[in-house]
């Protein structure tokens, strides 16, 4: 049984979700992954803001139907988004991101300033913290971030890179260091910048083998200036805010990985119920059926993993409490939507790899993506592994 974690009031709001995207999203699918048009993002992310889907993760502003939303059903939005294209969910899901550690850390004028566009649709956000030498060693980061006494403003300097929404956002929250002489876990700091900020540019933007559509590139930060008030939590206490929005992307991601498996799979399985070859259906073939087995499997275990660990943060579980079962659930989700991908493709050999046949292409290139953002599959192996042996000191 599928959903096997999900209430029916879940249920009914996945089919109301699915009904939105088939309507919204669906029609503009070419638009975003053939003609890269960032526009009609922008279209569709207004859309999801007006019916109030992304305010999901915040009770005190959800005006919906459901009498407790929570991260649960983000997943099921981010899943439902990235079954039918990634790259829109890599926007509404990186403007998520953003949104959360406002409306967790940022005093009250700043949420009200930057939070509510966000969840309404009316603009995006964007998180920073990978740099040209920093990926998942966020205890390396070489931007700088100091206060002007004088001023009373935070000053930051440094490059970051691989940035979802990079010159598209309205606003972004950058890591920094603050303090040198501490453990970086010690000494980092989170500060909002908005995108207009005196200082803010985007060098260089990407061009990625799959998510063809979103926005991916660099944000430099020369002097920029920002009041104090921009200060997220507590001076020195960003590592705080970069372990919950990991535990929170982690999850969010474990639906992102869902969606783009079971798109492969209906792909792959409806192809090996209806190609002939020699003489039989493709599925009455032990090899073929090999694959749709393990591709079923994975993607039960996927949805468990990913709506156990929703569920528990929705319970109140988080931290390092959360990080092993937020790990677990996007690494298992991420590498079985790279599998169910790539055997989608071998199951639909010449068709698989030309665009003219379907989505299998697309979805291949896609999913590629997955081990890699939010923390690479071997940096969720690192945090498993580390809560299973307590006692011992793993070596990075």
């Amino acid at each position: 049984m599928r959903d096997f974690f999900l209430t029916h009031e879940d249920r009914a709001f996945r089919e109301e979700v699915r009904a939105f995207m088939s309507r919204e999203l669906a029609p503009k699918m070419d638009l975003i992954e053939r003609d890269q048009d960032f526009n009609t993002q922008l279209t569709v992310a207004r859309a999801l803001g007006q019916a109030g889907y992304l305010k999901l993760m915040f009770p005190d502003l959800y005006r919906g139907a459901l009498p407790k939303p929570g991260l649960i059903h983000a997943v099921i939005v981010s899943e439902e988004a990235a079954f039918l294209n990634y790259a829109f969910e890599t926007t509404i899901a990186t403007a998520l991101s953003c949104a959360y550690p406002i409306h967790r850390f940022a005093r009250a004028a700043l949420r009200e300033r930057y939070l509510l566009p966000i969840l309404e649709g009316r603009s995006l956000g964007s998180i920073c913290m990978t740099e040209p030498n920093v990926g998942s060693d966020s205890a390396s980061m070489k931007t700088r971030i100091r206060f002007d006494e004088v001023s009373g403003e935070w000053v930051i300097s440094g490059l970051k890179r691989y940035i979802s929404n990079a010159s598209k956002a309205d606003v972004y929250i950058v890591w920094g260091v603050t303090d040198p002489e501490v453990p970086p876990q010690k000494g980092l700091t989170a500060i909002l910048i908005p995108a207009d900020a005196d200082g803010m540019s985007f060098p260089r933007l990407y061009d990625f083998m799959g998510r063809r559509g979103s926005i991916v590139g660099e944000v430099a930060m020369d002097e920029v200036r920002v009041p104090e008030e921009n200060l997220l939590g507590e001076l020195n206490g960003g590592f705080k805010i970069m372990l919950s929005a990991f535990n929170f992307e982690r999850v969010i991601l474990g639906g992102s990985g869902l969606g783009v498996a079971r798109s492969a799979f209906e792909i792959a399985s409806q192809h090996a119920q209806e190609r002939v070859s020699f003489g039989q259906k493709l599925g009455q073939k032990q090899l073929i059926w090999d694959m749709i087995a393990q591709m079923s499997c994975k993607i039960d275990a996927s949805e468990l993993l990913t709506h156990r660990a929703a569920k528990m943060y929705d319970s109140g579980i988080g931290g390092k409490d959360l990080m092993r079962e937020a790990s677990q659930a996007k690494l298992v989700a991420s590498e079985t939507a790279v599998f169910c991908a790539d055997r989608t493709v071998q199951i639909l050999g010449g068709d698989g790899v030309t665009r003219q046949y379907g989505r299998a292409e697309q979805l291949y290139r896609d999913a590629r993506t997955l081990p890699i953002v939010g923390g690479t599959s071997e940096m969720c192996k690192y945090l498993i592994a580390a809560r299973e042996m307590p006692s011992i000191r793993l070596n990075l």
